[in-house]
């Protein structure tokens, strides 16, 4: 009898123990992180002190990944919000698993020293409907960010002079890159793309539960002449292209599979015939054709500006010098067939 209770009321707490809602740090707004509204304004979540400054709070932590995705030359200003109590999870090279209540905070920003401007913040919600996106504008104060479901156009210039129309994605252009299988996903932070360094920082804060197994395999991105070709261009290639590139994401049935840990050629595109290029193709046949760069349908695209033609469709308008030359790179030396 005795025994039976004690199992009741072990049960009775393990129920109400999952049925605790995520707690925030200080100053975080539980609300606007987990209620079903949209924040008006980036201020209003309590990620940081000092919002111009990105002064995070205790509870938010800055990170970088070793190889970013390229957004005409942006800086970008990294953070992830941990629920009190609660820690993030190691699961192999992937994506951390992130619990219910986690925010990561992403901010585009152009200049440097005094003329840096910030342009705008992209925050992506766990909650218990699963992940949400949503992109803030900077005023022109730079005091703060406001939501902009409908997304913007901004006029810039690259860190290299060019001038360009920059474009905030709507709250819909989103999900044509974080979708997986039908769901919204974080794609950043993935163990493979974070330091050693900031991941045993973690551990050693209770924040994460071990350095997972595979971390810290993508070369920093400003070291990629020290690495090998085929680590820089695979590094570029998974960061920039296989969150679309992959199996279940908006561009699957393009046969492309360029995610780092395929090792498949043919997947990779190698002496693989498009699928549905049309004119992106160009006068091509293959989308990697080994030792010649200058006849891949990969590298083609990579380097039009085309609206058309170029890759990746969204995030960029402007062409990757860096990015382009490390894929020119791994396929040049690619032996011949």
């Amino acid at each position: 009898m005795i025994g039976r209770l004690l199992l009741a009321l072990s049960a009775c707490c393990a129920a109400a123990a999952m049925a605790m809602p995520p707690a925030m740090p200080m100053n975080v707004s539980y609300e606007a992180i987990l209620g079903d509204g949209y924040p008006r304004t980036l201020s209003e979540y309590g990620f940081f002190r000092e919002t111009a400054e990105h002064t995070p709070v205790p509870g938010v932590f800055p990170y970088r990944l070793n190889t970013p995705l390229y957004s005409d030359g942006a800086d970008k200003l990294r953070f992830m919000l941990l629920p009190i109590g609660d820690k993030f999870i190691a699961s192999g090279e992937g994506l951390i698993d992130f619990p219910v209540g986690t925010a990561l905070i992403k901010t585009f920003a152009f200049g440097e020293g005094e003329g840096r401007r910030l342009i705008e913040t992209r925050v992506l919600l766990h909650r218990e409907s699963g992940w949400v996106a949503l992109p803030y504008v900077w005023n022109a104060e730079q005091t703060d960010a406001t939501l902009a479901l409908a997304g913007a156009r901004i006029d810039l210039t690259t860190p290299k002079g060019e001038a360009f129309s920059y474009r905030v994605p709507n709250k819909n252009q989103c999900k044509e890159c974080h979708a997986v299988d039908g769901a919204v996903v974080p794609i950043g932070p993935k163990a493979r793309n974070l330091s050693h360094e900031f991941l045993a920082e973690l551990v050693n804060r209770g924040a994460l539960d071990t350095v997972p197994q595979g971390a810290d395999q993508l070369p920093v991105w400003e070291d990629r002449e020290s690495a090998s070709a085929a680590s820089a261009a695979r590094a570029y290639l998974d960061v920039n292209c296989a969150h679309c590139h992959r199996p279940g994401a908006t561009a699957s049935n393009s046969g492309l599979d360029l995610r780092w840990e395929q090792d498949d050629p043919k997947a990779l595109g190698v002496m693989k015939r498009p699928v549905a290029a049309g004119r992106g193709a160009g006068s091509h046949l293959f989308d990697v054709v080994p030792g010649k760069p200058d006849q891949s349908i990969l590298l083609h695209r990579m380097l039009s500006n085309d609206p058309g033609v170029a890759m990746p469709e969204l995030g960029k308008a402007t062409v990757d010098e860096e990015g382009t030359e490390a894929v020119r790179r791994w396929i040049a030396e690619m032996p011949a067939r």
